[in-house]
């Protein structure tokens, strides 16, 4: 593995097209996500307004002028009680894996989430289909938290999703 050399910084508008990029191809092509259709550009600038007004970091990594990756969190759940619980979020683009840059962007997420006042960061993966993405956390301390079995149905097979958790 070699080295990362991207730039992360907070995520601008003009980056969301990038990122909608990014997100799209795991829609289509990976269990990675449950979407089932990509999100369009105003749902992306929606969720950047959203969060932005939370105070909640949403991050992207920047390698020679081009989007490669982002990071963001999210409301765990709506109510209320849940305020100070976050849902991780991190996605690369395909040709940019396996060069620490999801290390990197989840290292300063959760170091965005810190500053926030955020109490829990949740991650939601599933299993089978991103062991990468377990074990990536599990290097970040997180820690399995339950398994939910066969909760979501996409490209003709039924999955699970592995709850982690890190209390910062």
């Amino acid at each position: 593995m070699t080295a990362p050399t991207a730039t992360v910084r907070p995520v601008g508008r003009a980056d969301l097209e990038a990122v909608a990029g990014i997100y799209a191809h795991y829609v289509l092509h990976s269990v990675a996500t449950f979407d089932e259709s990509p999100r369009s550009l105003p749902e992306w600038e929606a969720k950047h307004d959203d969060l932005t007004a939370r105070g909640l970091p949403f991050l992207v990594a920047e390698e020679a002028g081009r989007i490669v990756g982002f990071a963001c969190a999210g409301p765990w759940r709506p109510k209320p009680a849940y305020r100070h619980t976050v849902e991780d979020t991190v996605y690369l683009a395909p040709d940019a894996t396996g060069r620490g840059l999801g290390a990197t962007l989840l290292g300063a997420l959760i170091d965005g989430c810190a500053r926030a006042g955020v109490r829990s960061i949740v991650s939601v993966i599933t299993d089978p289909g991103s062991e990468a993405s377990i074990a990536l956390h599990r290097r970040f301390g997180f820690t399995e938290a339950g398994r939910l079995t066969a909760v979501g149905h996409k490209h003709d097979r039924w999955l699970d999703t592995v709850l982690l958790q890190r209390v910062l």
